[in-house]
Parts: structure tokens; C-alpha cells; sequence
């Protein structure tokens, strides 16, 4: 038994479970206590860092374990970088994060070498070394962006791009510069590191993919695909180090390679960017904080110095990079300050390069001290031009990110209320897809719409066992744990009908059901008597876009999605909205959508996908009696997605009636979806439940004009 006697209080704490509980609270409070005088949180955190550390109230050191926990909250930042960021909207951007990322780094680099050499009074080789650390900084106002849902915006993307480039950059320069002052920078160096940073790029580019579709396609355990997650990262992150790079460099790199496997989605993103969120970043930023040293504001007239040029050429420097690229792209003010505020930053890459430097020694001096690349007056001015560097990305992030959400509520508000009716149900039967078929439904809905799922199951009102509603309510409660994983609301229904397809047709009507996914069980194969009954019971009864899913794989691993259109498709009522379904897929999982259809349909496709950054490829096909022609295309990572028709519909066509016999014999390894496009109403006038009649009436127009089409379905998609 230990008593309060024996418990050690002496400065600073010793005992771990005080220290943990002492950053919890940290953790906790600050961000509340500084917000009421409108302090970021980010920099709250600094903050508490900076008071109760060794140079503060000293009451926490900075050991092993906080130096821990810190570079595996950075790596997180980085990580998650790379995880969130639009891979199409990245391809389509290269090149402007190219040139972002070179401004960001050669102006840096300019006015650093100039003013350490003409102001500062230093060297040319600790000049060029300074520089590299303006020209770097670190995203540390990523977790603000993130929090308030602008990652994927453009000017983000350019500036997350210009990151890597940038950081890449200034870190090979340190490397270069230690060779040089130990006498190293030989032939041998150039070409050892040149191998070894293509064999590290290669490895994680395109061996991270492959084994992380490996290793979910054989685990679903929630636990082993966090904790797999977690070793790619640092395991990236290794390779860099061992290739000569950053660590961060690493991170960031993993999160791309998985970016396709992780979608935003997922339970999987969710668990990660929740632990991150909670307890990984804030160590980072409380480490950092526990770094800052007040006292030397008021102790070294040379140190404040430093530190007000080091802060000014940074900042400087990097505000011209964000404005010139704001100029050159036409972009908005918010935009720019967006990019200036997560560029702005300096503390990683920063302090490597300063911790380096100054333990390099190039000599002694007559009173027999180091002379050291970097000196004191150096490395305190790089701690408090983290700070300041820190505060002023913090704010203009915050503030960039708050016009940012301000414009684009502004732009579809009012469609936001249009397609705020948004009801997806999903009948459940099968303990073994629920969570694949909940996962389908968080993919294809808005992602504002926190609570349009619906879940049903559909007990025999005919049945006196109470064995089969128990057995519903555990299906139905498995499925809102499914739910809550991704952050999402469902709404658990049990109906009592001794008849399965009019429980369902009233459950839509009652409910005003938008959409309805009815999957098959892994083992069940389609038959022609199953789609007859849903063609002549719910497909008729109903007018709702419906989805028949078979799962054979987890979404999260399908490469391609083959969509194969009929003709005449782009002239049915629901053509919009189930194409926003398909479009949602896309984009929340990443994966690449080939459209097959014909000339006359694609062309309503492409004009949407001018407007979006959507990887998309688009195939001539027009001949349904060749359907199985799509067979030879079809990888094993990818799925099918076959657009339908109600027999009266204007787009049926008679091989329809065979795809279950095709789907079976050639397509059953493959995830396939069968999509019902939404119909008429039962007195045959349009249907409004979903979308409003402002809104469908241009989308109905909009078959005879393309531009309007594409404006209209634009404003459709882009609050989804």
C-alpha cells in the first residue's frame, strides 16, 4: 500500500502517472481557458508548454518520454497531411505546389543568406544554413483546417505540395552543409544519397499500396488495422531516416501511399485522426512549448536581435511566397492566408537544423571555447522566433479558414436546404455485411447529413417467437455501432409485416426514404427470381435511386469503379442524383471511376467532372449486347457499377433481363452494384421529395443544354 508520505511532490514531477495526468489536464484546460480570449488552441498548448516547463514554473521536464510522444504527434501532422489531402485535386495542382514550393524555398533562402551575411555579420556557410531554416517550416496549423473542414480546398493542397518540396529541399542543404564542414562532401556522398532517396521513394510509393491492400483484405479487427496503420508511418518514416532525409518527409510520403486505402469516411480515418487529435499532436506542441525560454526577452540584448531579424526575414519570406502565388493563381485573399498560415510556421525541420548546426564544431578560440557553426545568440533566437512564427500561422489560419467555410456556405446554402431531405435506408438481414453495407451508405451521402441513415429489419407480424425481435435488435444495434464508428446517427427501425416487400415500400413512404441499399449476402449469388420480385415489388412500388450491393472485398481496397451506363440514361428523372451517388464514391474513397456509356451520356458527365477534381476516365459503349466485353477490363481490385432500368424506363434495355446469369458466372469475384435510377411519382408527376422542385426543374432542362446542365449539377455536388 502506498501512502500520501511515500508519494514524491519535489519539482519537477517524477512520478509517471502524475506527469501523464499533469498533460492530460494541460490537454484539457488550456485550450478552454485561452479560447475565451479568442487564443487558438494550437498556440494555448504552446503556451502551457512554455509555463510549466524546465524554463517556467518547472514543473515538468522535458525527458524521453515527452521527446517521444512529440515526434510521434509531428509525424502524426505529416501523416495526416498526406492521408486528407485530394489526391485528383493534388494530380491536377502539381504544378502550382511545384511553384508554390519553389518560391516558398528560393525567397527564403535569397533574403536569409542576405540578411545573415549583411546584417547578422555571419559566415556564408552558417548564412546558407540559416536560410534553410527560414526556407522550411512545418504544418503546424494543419489540426485548424482539419477541425473546420477545409483540407480539400485548393489552396491547401498547393500549400501541403509545396511542403514536401520545400522541407525536402532545405534538409538536403543541411545534410550538404554538415558534409562540408566534416569533410565529407565527396563524390561518394552525392551518389550514396541519390540511391538511397530513390530506393526509399520507390518503397513507400508503390510497396506501401500493395501491402496495405493486402492486409485489410485479410483483417476487418478494428484494433489490428489502427495498430497496422501506425507501423507503416513510423516504418516510413525509418526509411527516410536511413535514406538521409527527415523523418517527416517519411510520414507524409506513407500518408499518401495510403491515402487511397484510408477514405475519409472510414471508422478507420475516424479512430485516427481522434487519437491523433486527443493525444498525439498536443504532446508535439506542449514539447515544443516546454523548449521557450522567457527570461531570455529580458537577459540577452544580442539574442533579442537575432531573434527580431531571424523572425521578420521568416515571416517576411514567406508571406511573398503565399502573396505571389495568391497573384499568379488568382486566388482569394482567404485563400492566400490560408496558405501563408500553414507555411509560416517554423519548429521541426527548424530545430533539427539548429540542434545540428550547433553541434558542429568548426574550432576553438583563444579562450579555448567551441566555435560552434551556429552559436548561442543563434540557437535562443530560433526558440523564440518558433513562438512568434507559430502565433502569427495560427491566427492567419484560423482566420483564412473562417472566410474560407463563410464563401463556401454562401455558395450553397441554399442548396443545402434543397437536399436537406436526404433519407437513406438500408433493410438489414445478415450479420456478416452490415458493417460493408453501413459503410456504402456513409460513402454515398452528403457529408453534412449526420443523420440520414436509416437502418430496417423486418420481423413476420404472423411470428409469436421473441427470439427473432431480439435477433433484429441486436442486427440493428450492431449497425448503429457501425454508424457511430464513422460519426454518424442511425436511426434503428423494426417492422412488423408478414410480408418483406411491403414493409419495406411502407417504410419508404412513411419515412420519405431518398435512397435504399439492399445488399446480398457474401455467399448468396443474384438470381433471376430475387431481382424479379425487387423489379415487380420495391422497384415498382417505389421511386427511390436504388442500390443492390454485393460485397466480395472491403470498399476501402477497390482500386476502379467500371460504371456502365445504358443509353438514353441521361434522360431519365434520376439521372443527377444517382450520378451524385457514383460521384460520392469517388471522392470519399479515392478510387479511380471509368465511365462506360455512350457519346451522347458521357458528354453530361464530362461537363460536371470539368468542375471537380475527380480522377475519371470515359470509354465509348453503346452496345449492351456486348456487355460482357467489360469482363476483360475488369481488374481484381475493381468493381462494377451497372446503371438500370425500370422496364418502362426510357434507358431499359433487354440485356438487362440476362445480368444475373452474367453477374454470377463472370463478375461474382468482384464487388458489383446494381443502381436503379429514382423514378416518377405514383400520379406521375415529378418526383419532390428530394431535391425541391427549384432544383430539378433546371436539372430537367438541363438534358437539352449541356453548359446549364453541368452548372446546375455543380451547385448539387458541391456542398456534397
Amino acid at each position: 500500500m502506498v501512502l500520501v508520505a511515500d508519494l514524491n511532490f519535489s519539482l519537477p514531477f517524477s512520478n509517471p502517472v502524475l506527469i501523464f495526468a499533469s498533460i492530460l489536464f494541460i490537454i484539457l484546460f488550456a485550450p478552454i481557458l485561452l479560447n475565451r480570449i479568442k487564443i487558438p488552441q494550437l498556440i494555448g498548448l504552446i503556451i502551457a508548454g512554455a509555463i510549466i516547463g524546465q524554463n517556467g514554473m518547472n514543473l515538468l521536464e522535458r525527458d524521453s518520454s515527452v521527446i517521444l510522444f512529440g515526434t510521434v504527434g509531428l509525424l502524426y501532422i505529416m501523416f495526416l497531411a498526406g492521408l486528407e489531402i485530394d489526391m485528383a485535386d493534388f494530380k491536377k495542382n502539381k504544378n502550382k505546389s511545384i511553384v508554390f514550393g519553389l518560391l516558398t524555398f528560393s525567397i527564403p533562402m535569397i533574403l536569409g543568406i542576405i540578411s545573415g551575411i549583411y546584417i547578422l555579420g555571419f559566415g556564408v556557410l552558417t548564412s546558407v544554413l540559416l536560410a534553410s531554416m527560414f526556407a522550411s517550416h512545418t504544418l503546424i496549423a494543419y489540426p485548424i483546417l482539419s477541425k473546420m473542414g477545409v483540407v480539400k480546398n485548393k489552396a491547401v493542397n498547393i500549400a501541403v505540395g509545396g511542403t514536401v518540396i520545400t522541407d525536402t529541399l532545405a534538409l538536403l542543404i543541411l545534410a550538404v552543409i554538415v558534409a562540408m564542414s566534416s569533410g565529407e562532401l565527396t563524390n561518394d556522398f552525392w551518389i550514396r544519397m541519390g540511391i538511397s532517396i530513390l530506393i526509399f521513394a520507390l518503397t513507400v510509393i508503390f510497396g506501401f499500396p500493395i501491402l496495405g491492400r493486402w492486409f485489410f483484405k485479410r483483417n476487418e479487427d478494428n484494433i489490428s488495422q489502427y495498430i497496422f496503420v501506425l507501423a507503416m508511418v513510423f516504418l516510413g518514416a525509418f526509411l527516410a531516416e536511413a535514406a538521409g532525409i527527415e523523418a517527416i518527409i517519411g510520414a507524409f510520403l506513407a500518408g499518401l501511399a495510403l491515402n487511397k486505402l484510408i477514405p475519409l469516411t472510414s471508422p478507420l480515418m475516424n479512430r485516427i485522426e481522434f487519437v491523433g487529435n486527443a493525444l498525439f499532436i498536443p504532446f508535439f506542441l506542449i514539447g515544443v512549448g516546454m523548449l521557450i525560454d522567457f527570461r531570455v526577452f529580458f537577459s540577452d540584448i544580442e539574442t533579442i536581435f537575432v531573434a527580431a531579424i531571424m523572425t521578420l526575414v521568416a515571416t517576411i519570406s514567406k508571406f511573398l511566397a503565399a502573396w505571389i502565388t495568391q497573384k499568379t493563381y488568382k486566388f482569394s485573399a482567404a485563400q492566400r492566408d490560408v496558405i501563408f498560415g500553414l507555411s509560416n510556421a517554423q519548429a521541426a525541420a527548424t530545430l533539427a537544423a539548429i540542434l545540428v548546426g550547433y553541434n558542429v564544431i568548426l574550432g576553438v578560440n583563444e579562450a579555448g571555447e567551441p566555435i560552434r557553426l551556429l552559436g548561442e545568440s543563434i540557437l535562443n533566437g530560433t526558440i523564440l522566433m518558433i513562438l512568434v512564427t507559430c502565433t502569427i500561422a495560427s491566427f492567419v489560419a484560423q482566420r483564412g479558414a473562417s472566410k474560407l467555410v463563410l464563401e463556401e456556405n454562401e455558395e450553397s446554402g441554399e442548396v443545402e436546404k434543397e437536399i436537406s431531405g436526404e433519407r437513406i435506408l438500408i433493410p438489414i438481414n445478415y450479420p456478416d455485411n452490415i458493417e460493408e453495407l453501413i459503410h456504402l451508405g456513409v460513402t454515398i451521402k452528403a457529408k453534412s447529413a449526420k443523420n440520414s441513415l436509416l437502418a430496417l429489419n423486418i420481423v413476420p407480424s404472423d411470428s409469436e417467437d421473441e427470439t427473432k425481435e431480439k435477433y433484429a435488435k441486436k442486427l440493428l444495434n450492431k449497425a448503429s455501432i457501425s454508424a457511430a464508428a464513422t460519426d454518424n446517427i442511425l436511426t434503428e427501425l423494426i417492422r412488423y409485416d408478414s410480408n418483406v416487400v411491403n414493409g419495406i415500400t411502407n417504410v419508404i413512404k412513411e419515412n420519405k426514404v431518398s435512397d435504399i441499399i439492399l445488399g446480398l449476402h457474401k455467399k448468396q449469388e443474384i438470381s433471376d427470381s430475387f431481382l424479379g420480385e425487387l423489379t415487380e415489388g420495391i422497384l415498382r412500388r417505389s421511386n427511390v435511386t436504388a442500390l443492390i450491393y454485393h460485397s466480395n472485398q472491403p470498399l476501402n481496397t477497390i482500386n476502379r469503379y467500371i460504371i456502365v451506363i445504358p443509353r438514353n440514361a441521361e434522360k431519365e428523372m434520376g439521372f443527377a442524383f444517382w450520378l451524385l451517388r457514383v460521384w460520392n464514391i469517388g471522392r470519399n474513397t479515392g478510387a479511380k471511376l471509368v465511365f462506360y456509356g455512350s457519346n451522347d451520356t458521357l458528354k453530361y458527365i464530362q461537363q460536371v467532372q470539368l468542375k471537380f477534381s475527380l480522377e475519371a476516365e470515359f470509354i465509348d459503349f453503346e452496345d449492351w449486347a456486348d456487355f460482357l466485353i467489360i469482363s476483360r477490363d475488369l481488374k481484381a481490385d475493381d468493381a462494377l457499377v451497372v446503371i438500370m432500368s425500370r422496364t418502362n424506363g426510357v434507358s431499359f434495355d433487354p440485356t438487362m433481363d440476362k445480368l444475373p446469369k452474367y453477374l454470377n458466372k463472370y463478375f461474382n469475384k468482384n464487388n458489383y452494384i446494381l443502381l436503379y435510377p429514382m423514378q416518377f411519382d405514383f400520379d406521375g408527376k415529378g418526383y419532390t421529395k428530394y431535391g425541391g422542385t427549384s432544383l430539378l426543374n433546371p436539372l430537367l432542362e438541363g438534358v437539352n443544354n449541356l453548359e446549364n446542365f453541368g452548372e446546375t449539377v455543380g451547385r448539387l455536388f458541391k456542398k456534397k
